[in-house]
């Protein structure tokens, strides 16, 4: 079970749509996935289509049993095949924002975690822009980091915050970067083309294939489907595959017992 977080210490960059189009696409492709919403806006709920709930406040706090707070995301959200039952999520709502001064164990997530290791092959998990406590543990239950951002000032200063902040844990549990996804970028500008080299200097590999800015993520997101599902023949739907791809090929990690 590979456990990858989607975080960027900046909001409007991308994390919720990057999160829920690499969830959904892998269980496309049938692979078992769960994913968690971490943001107490529930955006990643909404975005398949289920109700915001203190799902993920009741299994770290009320300590409720996993089978009480995963729920099915139906067929019809990720264009599985007819019938499957291999995408779960574990809903957030405002509820969501209470956990980090309600858990006092640095390993909840990880805890929580670790029961269901022969129950998916990965677990996806939404982050918030703000940090607090619930970052770091779920950090410590991190093999993987994904950072979307856009190619402007703010979000590379969040990117910078985000990957110190990550780094801060290293000693104690060793999270691995992914890659970084530059996110709505718009070619044809002046900052973005710049920008974009800029952080291709500076991270090299580790940067992904840039995804143009276009209107059919919003519009799919507002019909609760990925953009795959929403428009299967848009351009768009390369920088999913693509993803996706990427994420299929990162090695698991061995685990301590």
């Amino acid at each position: 079970m590979k456990v990858i977080t989607i975080g960027n210490e900046k909001g409007g960059v991308g994390k919720t749509t990057t999160a829920t189009t690499i969830a959904a696409g892998l269980a496309h492709k049938g692979h078992r996935v769960l994913m968690i919403d971490a943001d107490a806006q529930g955006h990643a709920t909404r975005a398949l289509g289920l109700n915001k709930q203190p799902a993920l406040y009741n299994w770290l706090v009320r300590s409720a049993n996993y089978q009480e707070v995963l729920q099915a995301v139906p067929v019809e959200r990720y264009g599985g095949p007819e019938g499957a039952t291999n995408f779960y999520l574990v809903a957030s709502n405002v509820e969501t924002r209470n956990i980090a001064n309600s858990i006092s164990d640095a390993y909840a997530v990880a805890d929580v975690l670790t029961p269901l290791e022969s129950l998916f092959d990965y677990v996806v998990i939404d982050t918030s822009p703000t940090p607090s406590l619930l970052h770091g543990a779920i950090y410590l239950a991190t093999d993987y980091m994904i950072y979307p951002t856009l190619c402007e000032y703010w979000s590379f200063d969040g990117l910078a915050e985000s990957l110190s902040r990550r780094q801060q844990v290293q000693h104690m549990h060793k999270v691995v970067t992914a890659g970084i996804i530059p996110y709505r970028v718009r070619l044809q500008t002046l900052e973005h083309s710049e920008n974009l080299a800029r952080l291709r200097e500076q991270f090299q590999e580790l940067v992904w294939e840039p995804i143009p800015e276009s209107i059919v993520w919003a519009e799919a997101t507002a019909y609760h489907v990925p953009v795959f599902v929403y428009a299967p023949d848009h351009a768009a739907v390369d920088s999913v595959w693509s993803m996706v791809a990427r994420v299929e090929a990162l090695p698991e990690v061995a685990r301590e017992s």
